[in-house]
């Protein structure tokens, strides 16, 4: 919160300071006559950092960089502006990439703040090194669904349809967080599938459907979502065997620290929840 400050004559501060320290009124400081900011972007620091408005939220500035999973693309540039425009004077600069990859660069030493991976395991490749700063929290989970081409001409219905003749499939690697989702509900279901190309993120493995190149693919419902218009999904009872958590955590060695810490409170914030719901994801 920010105080106007007017010239008041002295003897009558200091009665109403006297009155605020005997009531136990906890006052805005002026600091020196000039304000601290706007009551709005106090709101807003308060918010993002979830300290419910006790003024010890980290002070966001400069730039900050997030590597993230490849599935967060869409929901993570929409809340990247929204965090800028919160907080003035932050550049927020996203690295999408398979979340495997991007742990293998965070223990490589690559410049990062914050790291916001598609599965519990490829996180735990950066905290077992010492790479997170504190515990990292679950945001979201996501389900895999069938990514098929518009109408879906080869009528596939469940898994056991994607090993039916002349069908073409694409996975994620099996060192990818949809790839090893993949497995586990393939192998729920009893279904022995031989993928004629394995993509190093859920993005790539969508492109292939996208382009024709492959009849199905197993990725997130929310890349099905975010690019509805080209493709249609087709959901299946053992995506339930394997849903994926989403966890997010601010690095030891991240640059900007202050950042950091404010840019993983905003994404754990209401409005940033309803943003990534909105978008298919679940609440954690």
């Amino acid at each position: 919160m920010s105080t106007r400050t007017t010239a008041t004559p002295r003897l009558a501060v200091a009665t109403a300071a006297a009155l605020a320290l005997g009531l136990g009124v906890t006052a805005c400081g002026s600091n020196g006559g000039k304000s601290s900011g706007s009551a709005s972007s106090a709101a807003t620091a308060a918010t993002a950092s979830g300290d419910g408005g006790t003024g010890n939220a980290p002070k966001a500035k400069g730039a900050i960089t997030v590597f993230a999973a490849a599935s967060l693309k869409e929901t993570f540039t929409d809340l990247g502006k929204k965090f800028e425009a919160a907080n003035p004077g932050t550049k927020v600069t996203f690295n999408f990439g398979g979340s495997s990859a991007l742990a293998t660069s965070i223990n490589s030493g690559a410049p990062a703040d914050v790291f916001a991976a598609a599965s519990p395991a490829t996180m735990k490749t950066v905290t077992d090194g010492g790479g997170a700063s504190g515990a990292p929290k679950t945001f979201v989970k996501n389900t895999l669904t069938i990514a098929v081409p518009k109408g879906n001409p080869k009528h596939i219905a469940g898994l056991k349809d994607l090993t039916g003749s002349g069908v073409k499939v694409a996975l994620c690697a099996k060192e990818v967080p949809c790839g090893a989702a993949a497995l586990t509900a393939l192998k729920a279901a009893g279904v022995d599938l031989t993928p004629v190309t394995l993509e190093q993120d859920v993005k790539g493995a969508l492109t292939k459907v996208e382009l024709g190149e492959v009849d199905a693919s197993l990725v997130y419902k929310t890349d099905v979502r975010a690019d509805a218009a080209k493709i249609d999904g087709v959901d299946f009872p053992e995506a339930d065997k394997a849903v994926n958590d989403y966890p997010i955590a601010a690095l030891a060695k991240a640059p900007n620290k202050d950042g950091a810490a404010a840019f993983v409170a905003y994404i754990q914030s209401p409005e940033a929840k309803q943003v990534l719901t909105a978008a298919g994801f679940q609440a954690p």
